[in-house]
């Protein structure tokens, strides 16, 4: 799943200058990939080791608000 940083900028309620920051900061790690149509950006995980990894954090935290 890929989305602009117009659509993340909603989602997180920031602005998509502060948006497009944290993603080059992600992009540089490699855990982003990203790619331009026009002029808009959009991201999505590097690869499916990063969306495992990304599960996992997030279920060990759901498992630690018991």
């Amino acid at each position: 799943c890929e989305l602009c940083v117009c659509d993340l900028a909603n989602l997180l309620k920031m602005s998509e200058s502060a948006v497009s920051h944290q993603f080059r900061v992600l992009k540089g790690a490699r855990l982003v990939s990203y790619r331009k149509e026009g002029r808009n950006v959009y991201y999505k995980l590097a690869d499916h080791h990063i969306s495992n990894l990304y599960q996992e954090v997030a279920a060990h935290l759901d498992c630690s608000k018991n």
